[in-house]
């Protein structure tokens, strides 16, 4: 293992403590909650959420003017415990109520139920939003439905229609919404290696094959092809995004692609350039987009590919401003 850590045993509080000295203007980091300086007069519906490190930049990098109000790092790839993201909420809540987005994973979702447990006793009025978009490839495997990158843009879509006065309940609707009209597939190429034990996440990286429908952490799940070209792999998982969506000629729709961690974003647009022609060929309109290292598995080898069926709010929602450590809208 070659990272550049100082020891294993404070790596998530070191890396938030420098997250803090880098982006001062845009949030704050107190121990492991980091708070977007547009929380302190904010009078609207506020965001939060939750998860390990490990996958940087998501979803620390995405507290700010326009996005999370508060994210809660737990150590790596674990979820922080029910009651700090608890604190959170009470911290985030600005009497409009709170918004608590939570990834379909077994560890975050215990934490979210402790933390609304605690929030419904303290009679705080408080909703949350569970994302889970992954969708089957293999029609014999799993069907995990694990929550991966599509919440990002979930963020913003959420934090905008908060800013726009909307009432806690609309808000939720807008997210939940959202939620039920995305879906991403993983392709992973290399393992990742833990930073804490150095060990290896498969042997994936052994072979001369790819794995479709891996899971975040590299949990496996999916089918191991041989590897293929870019034109090739979007062949073969777009279509299935297509379906679970049911996208038809005439449709709008947003397209991620989420590097894992080592994937160049050479490699990243190639890959977006064939998404979007293949859904062009079908007369599906690419509105909107993300490109680059979003939610990644330290250096992992592969993609997510996330597609969304937009309407006109999604659209006018996503086009308001934004500014976080590394995400801008103007």
């Amino acid at each position: 293992m070659k990272k550049f850590i100082n020891a294993q045993e404070t790596i998530t509080d070191e890396e938030l403590v420098g997250l803090g000295l880098a982006f001062g203007d845009v949030l704050e980091v107190d121990g492991h909650i980091v708070v977007s300086k547009d929380l302190a007069d904010a009078d609207r519906v506020t965001v939060v959420t939750y998860g390990g490190s490990g996958h940087e930049p998501a979803q620390k990098g995405f507290v700010g003017k326009g996005m999370l109000d508060i994210q809660v790092d737990g150590d790596v790839f674990a979820a922080p415990n029910g009651a700090l993201v608890f604190e959170a909420m009470q911290r985030a809540d600005k009497g409009h109520g709170v918004l608590l987005l939570t990834l379909n994973y077994a560890g975050d979702q215990l934490a979210g139920k402790q933390a609304m447990k605690l929030a419904k006793k303290a009679g705080m009025n408080v909703r949350q939003v569970v994302t889970g978009e992954e969708i089957r490839y293999d029609p014999e495997g799993e069907d995990n439905r694990r929550g991966l990158a599509g919440c990002v843009p979930l963020y913003h879509i959420a934090a905008a229609a908060a800013a726009e006065g909307k009432t806690l309940d609309e808000v939720a609707d807008i997210a939940q919404r959202y939620a039920d009209n995305m879906a991403s597939i993983t392709v992973k190429s290399t393992d990742a290696t833990h930073p804490q034990n150095g060990m290896s996440f498969g042997d994936l990286g052994e072979t001369d094959l790819m794995e479709i429908g891996a899971g975040q952490h590299g949990e496996g799940g999916g089918v191991r092809v041989p590897m293929a070209s870019s034109k090739e792999t979007i062949g073969m998982v777009a279509p299935k995004l297509v379906e679970s969506l049911g996208l038809e000629k005439g449709d709008k729709a947003f397209v991620m692609i989420n590097g894992c961690g080592a994937t160049t974003m050479m490699e990243m647009l190639i890959l977006y350039k064939d998404a979007v022609e293949y859904l062009e060929g079908l007369g599906i309109e690419v509105v909107a987009n993300m490109v680059g290292e979003i939610l990644t598995v330290q250096e992992a080898g592969g993609f997510q590919i996330n597609f969304a069926k937009w309407d006109d709010e999604f659209a006018r929602l996503w086009n308001t401003p934004a500014h976080t450590p590394v995400f801008f809208k103007e």
